[in-house]
């Protein structure tokens, strides 16, 4: 099989008119260009050039072979120099796996402003509580909550771990009270993931930094965090939620902490994808504009 190197040694040297000055341009020894093309007429079983002491010629097997590959080199050279050029422009289809409740605290109006930033790039959200399997699936880039896996996906966390804590909505508590210890949680309705026979256990650290494991009645349950939060929006109960979900509900006044001086640690956002090497110039603007949004509101 010829080598196209080759190839497009033998072309240089037809412009340059000699191995010296196709040397100097590729920044080769004149010696190894000559012998490539050597190399290249042994392969073809037949001479392209004429060698003198005062210059090279064509011959006529090398003037036919030349018409032929010197467009054909160029197109070769624009289209490698075309996608060097265009790996620096965000391009192409991102493929993003998120949460299913992705939308309720990264508003699309995000996602206008950044398709509106990089007109070349086309998002495709794979929304679900389940964890993609990135190759399988060709995931580019994922968000989850809690810890980081040993996957063997690369990870960066976007948002740090914070606090959860104890909220309810003012209607609820004027209608059930507000607890005053720990115990009474044990006579009020609280929203959580269920588990089997309805309880739940919450596990919480108090000002002595003692934890502490409640079981509470989850007359709701949810497995996402924005569904306990409408829930307790709603009145249905008491939600262990992370402050940074119920950031907005407490200042406006929607929900209010329920006993404030016991929390535990919650999980933060993290991004994976599959790899280091070569990570798409389009994912990795996403991934720092994701970043960019969410870290002034989570700290």
């Amino acid at each position: 099989m010829l080598d196209l190197n080759d190839i497009a040694l033998f072309v240089q040297v037809v412009r340059g008119g000699s191995f010296a000055e196709a040397a100097r341009r590729l920044g080769l020894p004149a010696n190894t260009v000559s012998r490539r093309v050597q190399q290249l007429e042994a392969q073809l079983g037949t001479r392209l050039l004429q060698r003198s002491t005062r210059k090279l010629t064509l011959t006529s097997a090398g003037e036919a072979f030349h018409e032929r590959c010197g467009d054909a080199v160029d197109g070769l050279l624009e289209a490698g120099q075309s996608l060097a050029a265009g790996s620096q422009a965000p391009s192409g289809l991102v493929r993003v796996a998120a949460p299913a409740d992705l939308f309720d605290f990264f508003p699309m109006d995000w996602v206008a402003e950044f398709l509106a930033m990089h007109p070349k790039v086309r998002l495709d959200f794979v929304l679900s509580d389940a964890k993609a399997d990135l190759i399988a699936e060709r995931i580019d880039v994922a968000f989850r909550g809690g810890r980081l896996e040993d996957s063997g996906y690369v990870g960066r966390q976007v948002v740090a771990a914070g606090n959860d804590g104890l909220v309810a909505s003012p209607d609820y508590l004027a209608r059930r009270g507000t607890p005053t210890s720990l115990q009474e949680l044990a006579e009020h309705e609280c929203v959580s993931v269920m588990q089997p026979g309805g309880r739940s256990t919450w596990r919480l650290t108090g000002p002595d930094d003692v934890e502490h494991e409640v079981q509470v009645a989850a007359r709701v349950g949810a497995n996402t965090a924005q569904a306990m939060r409408k829930a307790a929006l709603a009145g249905l109960g008491i939600a262990l939620l992370p402050r940074t979900i119920a950031r907005m509900d407490l200042q406006a006044g929607l929900l209010v902490p329920v006993l404030p001086q016991y929390q535990c640690t919650g999980f933060g956002l993290n991004v994976l994808y599959p790899s280091r090497r070569h990570l798409p110039v389009a994912v990795s603007v996403f991934i720092d504009f994701v970043v960019d949004k969410l870290k002034p509101l989570y700290v």
